[in-house]
């Protein structure tokens, strides 16, 4: 632990409680820094976190669902968090937003109070959104904060390309502890592959089906765990379970689950099919590599950062449903390359450790406490939160 009188006191800021790559990476690293001695606090949009952590942290309401449009709950959810950030702007030297909601709330907060704080964003990706708030929240929280960080090389050029920002990267992570005991599911008496993270566009779960089509002489079966989002994707979900039910894929949804029961799917798998069509950085293959799972993955350029194909994974062509299916067959014929694949994956995902992350971003927060926040005009500032139609005044914060 570092000793450095007056190190600044961060506030960790995300607009979701559900284990999503970017709310998982924020535990990690909120722990990591309260381990390490950092004054650092967790405040998020929220009834309750998914799992347990050894982190302060506080709850503001989120926005309600039911009977509401995706541009009403972007901003309400703004709106709320911007609430709760101004009321307590004062305890923090540092607000460190992990999406474009929360980067929203912290500049709304720091225009409103006018407080000499500094906002920092960590940009895990950029979405292709098509509603017009979110577009230009996520524009607005890429240019208006006083610094980016992102966790990949490809992200750093898409931002310099696209929005002329100098990112800075900065390591992920896996925390092995969370998963040290898993709990008992149902596992099916077949060759198992595991997908992680719902069924959603940019998962490629229409990929991942209609490679299994062409495995159906092996008999697989596809356990899909996780599926919370911000956004919509029922139209997409239901699409893709028609076409699986007509070519005869098995596809098995397990929902949201605790930590242990991740880690008992991760130990009950055979293969993690991975086909992204899109990623920030891909945490769960790193997650599954560390548990010893091959992992047949997409080649992504952010994939192939920290990945290498036929080495620790493979690495089919993006959207190309024959060669996923090639690579899938290879997995379960193959039993030498499985453990080949589990062994080098073990060695590349322990360079991934959230101490490392924690090091790598106190020295951002250091280098910030030593600059003047940014000062914020009307072109510069966060997504303003007009009145939302029946909407209520936002609920207390609740704190731990």
């Amino acid at each position: 632990m570092r000793n450095i009188v007056n190190e600044p006191r961060v506030a960790l800021i995300g607009h979701s409680t559900t284990p999503r790559g970017g709310h998982v990476h924020t535990l990690g690293l909120g722990e990591a820094l309260h381990r390490a001695g950092q004054p650092v606090h967790l405040i998020a949009l929220g009834e309750r976190l998914y799992r347990e952590v050894d982190l302060p942290h506080t709850l503001v309401p989120g926005p309600r669902r039911e009977g509401t449009t995706l541009t009403e709950r972007t901003l309400d959810g703004i709106e709320r968090l911007a609430t709760a950030l101004a009321e307590r702007i004062d305890e923090f030297d540092v607000l460190h937003a992990q999406d474009c909601l929360a980067a929203s709330a912290a500049l709304a907060a720091r225009e409103r109070t006018g407080a000499p704080v500094t906002v920092l964003r960590t940009a895990h990706h950029v979405d292709d959104f098509t509603t017009p708030v979110l577009v230009e929240c996520q524009r607005r929280a890429i240019v208006a904060p006083d610094r980016v960080l992102v966790v990949s090389h490809m992200w750093r050029d898409i931002l310099a390309r696209d929005f002329g920002v100098d990112a800075t990267i900065v390591p992920n992570g896996v925390d092995l502890a969370r998963f040290a005991r898993p709990a008992a599911v149902p596992k099916p008496d077949r060759f198992l592959l595991l997908g992680v993270g719902g069924i959603e566009p940019r998962k490629g779960t229409v990929h991942a089906i209609r490679a299994l089509a062409r495995l159906r002489d092996l008999d697989p079966v596809f356990v899909i765990v996780g599926g919370h989002s911000f956004q919509d994707f029922a139209p997409y979900r239901e699409a893709a379970l028609a076409e699986a039910a007509a070519l005869g894929v098995e596809v098995r949804e397990v929902g949201t689950l605790t930590d242990a029961e991740l880690a008992g799917w991760y130990e009950a798998a055979d293969v993690l099919c991975y086909p992204s069509t899109a990623e920030g950085f891909g945490l769960v293959a790193i997650e599954a590599m560390a548990l010893g799972l091959p992992v047949v993955a997409s080649d992504l350029l952010v994939f192939r950062e920290h990945l290498t194909h036929d080495v620790d994974a493979l690495l089919p062509p993006v959207g190309n449903d024959v060669a996923l299916a090639a690579a899938l067959r290879r997995m379960i014929t193959e039993a030498d390359l499985r453990e080949r694949l589990a062994a080098a994956g073990r060695v590349t995902a322990a360079g991934f450790t959230w101490e490392n992350s924690a090091e790598a971003h106190r020295r951002v927060y250091a280098d910030l406490s030593e600059r003047p926040s940014r000062s914020l005009g009307v072109n510069d500032s966060a997504v303003r939160s007009p009145e939302v139609p029946g909407r209520a005044s936002a609920p207390a914060a609740h704190q731990h």
